[in-house]
């Protein structure tokens, strides 16, 4: 369990501008106080996570939440990229799409996703499936933070 300390920091990889307001308005609604990062595609989330220019500053998320569909480099081969990498594999990756394609879950799961969420059209039962992300993902499950446990 965190404690009230401990702030949440999650990276949202979303290239939608009206998804990236929309799921931060979700995320105050179901009470998931984080230090929300967003960049918009692949090749800016690896820069992120890597730390390199214009990220330098940028700390370890605690969790990924990754659309599938983004420009040049698209989660799917992101997903691999982080799973593959020995500094980057040990962070939860949430897919958070609006796929239900079958084939777009069992492919994630096979690339090491931690979980697989299918963002619903309903306001009110995003906000409640955010809800229940934080309520396993940080009140439940123990995370590592920052290369330690917490």
């Amino acid at each position: 369990m965190m404690s009230g300390a401990d702030v949440t920091s999650i990276l949202l990889v979303e290239d939608n501008p009206d998804d990236v307001e929309l799921t931060r308005i979700a995320m105050l609604d179901a009470g998931l106080s984080a230090d929300l990062s967003v960049v918009a595609d692949g090749f800016e989330a690896l820069h992120f996570l890597r730390k390199e220019d214009p990220w330098g500053h940028a700390d370890r998320p605690d969790m990924i939440l990754l659309d599938l569909n983004l420009p040049q480099l698209d989660g799917r081969e992101l997903l691999r990229i982080i799973k593959a990498d020995d500094a980057l594999c040990s962070i939860p990756v949430v897919v958070l799409t609006t796929s239900v394609d079958r084939n777009d879950v069992i492919a994630a799961y096979e690339s090491h996703a931690n979980s697989f969420i299918s963002k619903p059209a309903d306001f009110d039962l995003y906000v409640n499936t955010l809800r229940t992300l934080r309520d396993f993902w940080f009140d439940v499950a123990v995370l590592p933070r920052n290369g330690s446990l917490h």
